[in-house]
């Protein structure tokens, strides 16, 4: 009875000990690393939700750009840092699912060393043409690649990124034949394509959406089950006959892994709160985001999802990893 009686004891001081040390987080400021520089789509987010974030933890969140490698590098940076909630990785879709079709030996396993937190919003791409091409919808545009087999280029922001693959499985799902143009970033795709050096691009609605209304694209189809709030005219991937096509990016929070589950359900109940703020929501929809704040949990499902999803279009496509 007495031993019984200890154990209990000490049960019960671990378990307020952990509380203790779960209530305490955050004790310093919280770095939030992102693997892209500023101004994109994703460093804004991660800007707006760590404004909205640091009053929620009585702290001050920093964003921190380490952009480079298609987001890994940043990536890396939260692998080596210590599991306490205090260093996390608001990281996209290429450094978390894509990564896996693309590299021969990746630095590191995003399900097995990072612990998911929530899925923060997802990016719908719209496909664009350069007014010189002779397309007024994605049919048209077919039908233009199959009479011309590789005569048509496409701009990505880079090899792996979200907009290379999108663009790979367009050309899969398609069944045609156009040269993919891998460029550092998305500013320096669109300058080419607006000077007709390439001929069409995903991007992100916010970004190509100026440049449509200036008459300087033309905006064929938006990659998403259903037509988006920001451009309502422009059809659907599927309206457009290509059945069931979608793509776009997304990003989320993720804190290395063996961070405590009380740190991770904390950082989650807040994050979402924020995500469910009705000028954070205007502001994401403004912005062509989809804010979403699901649990951990469901975050994890998702990365596994899109992980298969990418190997076996970057497989069928026949893009080889480096």
């Amino acid at each position: 009875m007495r031993s019984g009686f200890i154990i209990a004891l000490a049960v019960a001081f671990f378990a307020a000990t952990a509380t203790a040390a779960d209530n305490a987080y955050p004790t310093r400021p919280v770095r939030m690393i992102v693997g892209y520089p500023p101004g994109g789509t994703t460093d804004i987010a991660a800007r707006l939700v760590g404004q909205r974030l640091g009053p929620l933890l009585h702290q001050t969140v920093v964003i921190d750009n380490r952009a480079g490698a298609s987001g890994t590098i940043a990536a890396t940076i939260v692998l080596k840092a210590e599991p306490d909630g205090h260093t996390l990785s608001f990281a996209a879709s290429p450094e978390v699912a894509i990564y896996r079709a693309l590299m021969k030996n990746p630095p590191y396993d995003s399900l097995k060393d990072f612990t998911p937190v929530t899925l923060v919003g997802r990016v719908p791409f719209m496909l664009v043409v350069h007014p010189s091409v002779a397309a007024g919808s994605v049919k048209d545009l077919i039908a233009l690649t199959k009479a011309k087999p590789g005569a048509l280029n496409f701009a990505s922001f880079g090899n792996g990124t979200s907009n290379h693959l999108v663009g790979e499985a367009f050309r899969a799902a398609a069944g045609i034949n156009i040269v993919h143009i891998p460029y550092k970033g998305s500013a320096p795709a669109i300058t080419d394509l607006l000077g007709g050096q390439v001929q069409m691009t995903f991007d992100t609605v916010p970004v190509v959406l100026p440049q449509v209304r200036a008459g300087k694209l033309k905006a064929l189809a938006v990659a998403t089950p259903k037509r988006v709030a920001l451009a309502p005219e422009v059809p659907t991937m599927d309206e457009s006959g290509v059945a069931g096509f979608s793509g776009g990016t997304w990003f989320g929070v993720l804190a290395p892994a063996r961070t405590p589950s009380p740190i991770v359900e904390r950082l989650y109940k807040d994050i979402a709160a924020v995500l469910r703020a009705p000028d954070v929501v205007q502001t994401f929809n403004e912005r062509g985001i989809e804010p979403i704040g699901n649990t951990a949990a469901e975050f994890r499902a998702f990365i596994e999802a899109e992980s298969r999803r990418w190997l076996k279009v970057a497989q069928d496509a026949g893009v080889k990893p480096e």
